[in-house]
């Protein structure tokens, strides 16, 4: 087969436009000419005739412009909202909107970036004399009262959809076609709608295929499928999960449907075109065509057509290959050429995955030169392919026309777009022209639109050049092939290897679409487990028992829990690393190196000790990669003395990355490290530490201790000689983590917990509804559901919930549950018998409220994928850890109560908000307590050093993990910065308690942007974290801690006398306490804090660090939600 292969999709960019170049043979006597009829046809186009609407639009309104981008959001978003509320505030959102887009700099606002309508807004700004349209709008509502407007606006609205889409039904559009008809054209017909997420999308979809070729079929009286018209379906359309890890699926059931409306657009004589979609499914799309074409029953039929996007590194190939398809199996076919509609979101998956390169041009120029080429190509093939060259560009069009000769071939463009062009070259050609144009309901155009403008919104395309009188002629005919050696990616896309900045290379990705790459990694990853036990610098001892396979209950190896004395042995052996941090951090980025090397082994050991999904195995190693080099980059310059010996504490559900990242910052700060992993997880804990000890960390330096938490995590715990702790897991264990530091450790001494959370998310009337789920999907059931920050309570607005809710279910039963060593396998197991015992007793008490339930296998530790009903939040007593996802709905005018439900579970981990009203979004991320708050994306995956890591409240105490203060807290505290002296009285707890209440406000919020992927915006915002009490001893004591904490950020209540250690038990909001005199008092107020309800209250016995005293929150804004990035683009 012609090669679609991994390394032709990422092949560099130059060598392949030098080829294509070379290909194309085209001498410059000949690209003058083209030059020059595209100059002529540019003239003529802006003499002869009016713009369209939409031409007008595009050369109006700007990105610059918030008129231009308001106005064309309020019309994505006003065609799908059912409710009069929610229609009224995102009319008031959009035509007065908040300063929220003004605080993060335009280009950042969830709105304007992702609203589909962004993208075709272009370089102009409105003359400030007149008046804008927003200020047009602001007085008519003012004057006439919200009914009114929202009347007039949605007729506004739907009168602008009438321009993107030629009918709301297929015989409406046949209708409205016979005008164009009348002038020569011709049409394929493109039914609105996008990916199926269920089974009934799909046959929903397959069903309006059917119908819409049976009313086509009655236009089809013009001899030929060249004359007739046509019909364009997506294949994603047609199957809920047509992605290559369901091949299987695909192939046995998608087959069949393609081939049946093949067969019906055969009978009617008609072109039937399969729709190019994103570069993952290139040889998929492949390998159903392949099935497809042979079939007896399309012999002598020239209508199968097939769309290329030239854009793509592998257009070339992919062209080859349907060449040699058709001559194999003698065919005719069509092959419809285009530019490529998912340029921004293709380039945002590269980074995000970490793949080698972009499998896309990265300068439109490029993509012209690739789109000139593969014509010439093509239009040496008509022996068996039927060239249509769909471009709105007076160059491509000029350079067809030039090279065609007697070739036969047709050009389309889209509905409503380069009338004026085509109408003059079909009246002086006599070319065939085809329209291809878009079948469906108003409120399914978005996706279409963001395509749309995707090809056309670019100030350098040609559709904006056009309108702009400014841009001469000759300038926007200018010959692509002569601007090559000039083009340039947009200044604001970066490699994806290069996305974090200098010092930190992005985490190698595996493109789990490659078959090449996939097998690789089966061959690699299929090898035996060697027995595991503690990695020590002194004799271990322990006894031995079977460590095993979650999902089949085999046992895959045996690991040596230590033991008490094994314990007590390692601390007397461990070292701190007197490297320097330069050599220090040279050694954890050799570590980084060697764990992507041994990929193989880690995904094969995540796989069966853990039940990691191939998926998740993946996104764990590179986390844990992630955090080496970041923390190696944060530590390389500093100076500062470790702590000394440090207690590793990690879980099961990230035995690698998070067990890496605990270990990896306490090594970049100089200390020895005792690590215990979790008791089900030690296989892939003792491969991580042999590495790091082939990387270079010394023995005595880093040891690792398996075994129970009764037994290792107690003996760590309880030793006085351990100067720090770094736990993640459940809050009651951290509770007894506390408790027992309190007793048996020096006061002050550090534990860095982070614990689990209630995690919510509020889904409004404005969300995409396929976007939404899509997301829910994925923050509920990925690494099925045991994620600390996976969603468990989802708010739907009553006014969708219905549909919503139906759409969740359809798309539960899409999930497969089962081994996940199978690629198909969504949801794997739960960690072990008595998880899975747990839900299953949860799911059992509460089956009266069951909604939706996913069958699971019966051996092994599965647990079915369940949708419960609750009233909300309030309901839920405790963390549910595993495939559980709870939804409650509200109305409206409730959204301020359901964050108030939210902010009351006391936990704040995580939170998602999906919604296109900008100063709602502002609004609800500022009142939700949480950690890291994600909007229009899925709440799960936290990328480090972008989206720095940790809760508040009940979910941790901080500071974060993968961000700019964790190192700081591991390396030895500065000093008090004054004496202790004795007070001369006691204070009073009601002074302070009232105190507490009424702190002075702290510093303003700060915020910093982090680096990340393009199309998200990535704000950590550092805001105080509450009053921290101020003990002295002593008045100058209390006056320098309050100092520190004030510098710091942090609010300061000082006190005027001695404080009973009991009392901290029992005062109110307490952040911190700060105590700087005898161990003894220390003690008694360690243990006060630590028998305290609530979140953890930690006691610091030195100078405080900034996240002592300030709470880190994290929001991520997908801004591609729409699918398109405007900044990107403009660029």
């Amino acid at each position: 087969m012609t090669d679609l292969s991994f390394s032709a999709k990422f092949q560099p960019e130059a060598p392949l436009l030098d080829r294509l170049v070379r290909d194309a043979a085209l001498s410059a006597d000949t690209r003058a000419r083209i030059s020059d009829r595209a100059a002529n046809l540019i003239r003529r186009i802006r003499a002869e005739s009016k713009p369209t609407m939409m031409e007008l639009m595009l050369a109006e309104y700007g990105l610059s412009t918030r008129e231009g981008v308001a106005l064309m959001c309020l019309a994505e978003a006003m065609l799908r909202v059912p409710d009069r509320a929610t229609i009224d505030a995102l009319i008031e959102d959009k035509i007065a909107p908040s300063d929220w887009g003004r605080h993060l700099g335009d280009s950042s606002s969830s709105l304007v970036n992702a609203s589909t309508w962004a993208l075709m807004l272009t370089g102009r700004v409105l003359d400030d004399s007149k008046p804008g349209l927003a200020g047009t709008l602001r007085g008519a509502v003012r004057r006439l009262g919200e009914p009114v407007i929202r009347t007039a606006v949605t007729r506004a609205m739907r009168e602008m959809g009438r321009q993107f889409v030629l009918g709301q039904t297929i015989d409406a559009a046949l209708d409205r076609a016979k005008g164009q008809e009348a002038k020569g054209y011709t049409y394929s017909y493109d039914m609105l709608g996008e990916a199926a997420m269920t089974a009934r999308d799909a046959d929903h979809y397959a069903d309006e295929y059917r119908k819409a070729i049976a009313a086509i079929a009655g236009a089809c009286t013009h001899g030929s499928v060249a004359r007739n018209p046509g019909i364009s379906i997506k294949l994603s359309a047609l199957h809920p999960r047509y992605e290559v890890a369901q091949e299987d699926r695909v192939m046995a059931e998608l087959v069949p449907v393609v081939r049946d409306l093949a067969r019906r657009a055969r009978a009617a004589n008609m072109g039937l075109n399969i729709d190019a979609e994103e570069q993952d499914r290139l040889a998929l799309s492949l390998q159903v065509i392949e099935a497809v074409l042979p079939d007896p029953d399309l012999a002598g039929w020239d209508g199968f057509g097939v769309v290329v996007q030239a854009y793509g590194r592998r257009a070339g190939p992919m062209i080859d290959a349907l060449y040699a398809l058709a001559v194999r199996h003698d065919r005719r076919i069509m092959l419809r050429l285009v530019k490529g509609a998912y340029w921004d979101t293709e380039m945002k998956r590269a980074q995000v995955e970490g793949h080698p390169d972009f499998p896309l041009f990265t300068s439109k120029t490029a993509t012209d030169v690739s789109y000139v080429a593969l014509a010439k190509r093509l239009l040496g093939m008509t022996d068996r392919i039927y060239p249509q060259f769909a471009t709105h560009n007076a160059h491509s069009v000029a350079a067809i026309l030039e090279l065609a000769g007697d070739a036969p071939f047709e050009f389309q463009r889209l509905h409503g777009m380069g009338e004026r062009l085509h109408d003059i070259v079909l009246r002086d050609h006599r070319t065939a022209c085809r329209i291809y144009a878009p079948v469906g309901a108003h409120q399914d155009l978005l996706a279409y639109l963001v395509r749309r403008l995707l090809e056309n919104g670019a100030n350098s395309s040609f559709v904006n050049q056009i309108v702009d009188l400014d841009v001469t002629p000759e300038q926007i005919a200018r010959d692509p092939f002569d601007a090559l050696a000039t083009a340039q990616a947009p200044a604001t896309l970066l490699a994806p290897h290069a996305i974090y900045g200098a010092g930190r290379v992005n985490a190698q990705g595996f493109d789990l679409a490659a078959r090449d790459q996939l097998d690789r990694i089966f061959a690699a990853r299929d090898g035996s487990i060697a027995d595991a036990g503690p990695l020590t610098a002194q004799t271990a001892t322990g006894q031995a028992s079977p460590v095993l396979n979650p999902a089949t209950g085999d046992i895959l190896a045996s690991v040596t829990e230590a033991d008490e004395a094994t314990v007590t042995r390692a601390i007397d052996a461990a070292r701190p690393w007197a490297a320097p941090a330069a050599e220090r951090a040279a050694t954890l980025r050799r570590a980084a190196d060697l764990f992507e090397a041994d990929f193989g082994p880690i995904f094969g050991i995540l796989s069966r000790e853990a039940g990691k999904t191939l998926n998740d195995a993946v996104a764990e190693l590179r986390e844990a990669v992630d955090f080496l080099r970041y923390y190696a980059q944060q530590g390389e310059g500093r100076t500062d003395a470790p702590r000394g010996i440090i207690a590793a504490i990690s879980p099961w559900n990230f035995p690698l990355a998070i067990f890496t990242g605990q270990v990896a910052a306490a090594l970049m700060a100089g200390n020895a490290v005792l690590a215990k992993p979790a008791e089900q997880t030690p296989l892939i804990a003792a491969l991580a530490v042999r590495l790091m000890h082939r990387a270079g960390v010394p023995a005595d330096v880093l040891q690792l201790l398996p075994g129970d938490g009764a037994t290792v995590g107690a003996a760590l715990t309880r030793d006085p000689r351990i100067n720090g702790v770094v736990f993640t897991g459940g809050t009651d264990t951290a509770r007894l983590i506390a408790a027992s530091m309190a007793d048996h450790m020096a006061p002050g001494t550090p534990l860095i917990a982070e614990t689990g959370g209630l995690n919510a998310m509020i889904v409004d009337s404005t969300a995409l509804p396929e976007q939404a789920v899509r997301d829910i999907i994925a923050s509920s059931f990925r690494s099925a559901g045991q994620r600390c920050s996976a969603l468990r309570c989802l708010y739907v607005q009553e006014d969708v919930a219905p549909h919503l809710i139906a759409m969740i279910q359809g798309a539960m039963d899409q999930l497969r549950v089962g081994d996940p060593w199978d690629l198909s396998t969504d949801v794997g197991p739960v960690i072990d018998a008595e998880a899975q015992a747990g839900i299953l007793a949860y799911l059992d008490q509460n089956r009266d409220r069951i909604l939706h339930q996913v069958a699971a296998p019966a051996t092994g530790h599965f647990v079915p994928p369940t949708l419960i009903r609750i009233d909300g939040i309030q309901a839920l007593e405790r963390e549910i850890f595993g495939p559980v996802l709870h939804v409650a709905t509200f109305k409206a005018r409730d959204l301020d109560r359901v964050v108030a439900a939210i902010n009351a579970t006391g936990y704040g981990l995580t939170f998602g908000l999906h919604s296109r009203i900008d100063s709602r979004v502002q609004e609800v991320t500022q009142a939700v307590h949480a950690g890291n708050l994600y909007v229009n994306r899925n709440q799960v995956g936290a990328t480090v050093g972008s989206q720095p890591f940790g809760g508040e409240g009940l979910s941790g105490t901080g500071p974060k993990a993968g961000g700019p203060q964790y190192l700081t807290r591991l390396f030895a505290p500065a000093a008090p910065a004054a004496a202790a002296t004795d007070w001369t009285g006691a204070d009073s707890t009601d002074r302070l308690a009232a105190a507490l209440t009424r702190p002075a406000p702290g510093a303003a919020p700060t915020d910093r942007l982090m680096p990340g992927p393009t199309g998200e915006l990535n704000r950590l915002t550092t805001l105080p974290r509450g009053p921290v009490l101020c003990l002295g001893p002593g008045a100058p004591a209390a006056a320098a801690q309050a100092r520190a904490v004030t510098d710091a950020g942090g609010q300061a209540i000082v006190a005027e006398g001695d404080v009973d250690p009991d009392a901290l038990r029992d005062l109110p909001d307490l952040a911190a306490v700060l105590w700087w005199g005898d161990v003894a008092t220390g003690r008694a107020m360690a243990r006060a804090l630590a028998a305290r309800p609530g979140p953890l209250v930690p006691l610091i016995t030195a100078v405080p660090d900034r996240a002592h005293v300030t709470h880190e929150r994290h929001l991520c804004v997908d801004t591609t939600a729409a699918g398109g990035n405007a900044a990107l683009l403009a660029g």
